[in-house]
């Protein structure tokens, strides 16, 4: 029986004649389509409530995110994101549903250890960093801001 440096290249030449190739092309395709589908999704929303509500660029922005939440939480509960997940790989972690997506399923995935320990706590464990880092990088942002707009 070989062992050494020789066997373990070996052992990996043999395990990547093995490994199936992933459609890189085809991947990205459905990504972009579901991506760009989401997205479109969204500014028809926000389009929306321009047209029906009379607000504008800005303020349309908070309810426009409210409603894709909601269609993204809805569509997890019923098991459908998950589906299209599958399908689109990265195309369905547009930010906000991807994170609507993530928080919901770690709540329905944990409910049955209760409210608090069980979807609480399992829920902020996806959105707890992203929470943090988000926090950081605006404080940040904001301290270059200030910085270049007192140097200017």
């Amino acid at each position: 029986m070989k062992q050494g440096p020789k066997a373990k290249s070996d052992y990996k030449q043999l395990t990547q004649k093995h490994v199936p190739k992933r459609p890189v092309f085809a991947n990205t395709i459905r990504a972009f389509l579901v991506g760009g589908t989401i997205c479109l999704l969204g500014q028809f929303v926000q389009k929306f409530f321009i047209a029906y509500f009379d607000f504008d660029q800005k303020t349309a922005g908070n309810p426009t995110v409210a409603v894709m939440v909601f269609i993204a939480v809805l569509l997890t509960g019923l098991g459908v994101y998950d589906r299209i997940g599958q399908w689109a790989g990265a195309g369905s972690a547009v930010p906000v549903t991807g994170f609507a997506n993530a928080m919901a399923a770690a709540a329905i995935e944990h409910k049955s250890e209760g409210l608090v320990l069980g979807v609480g706590g399992q829920m902020f464990k996806v959105a707890g960093p992203v929470i943090v880092f988000g926090t950081v990088a605006a404080f940040v942002i904001a301290l270059i801001k200030q910085i270049f707009t007192m140097v200017m």
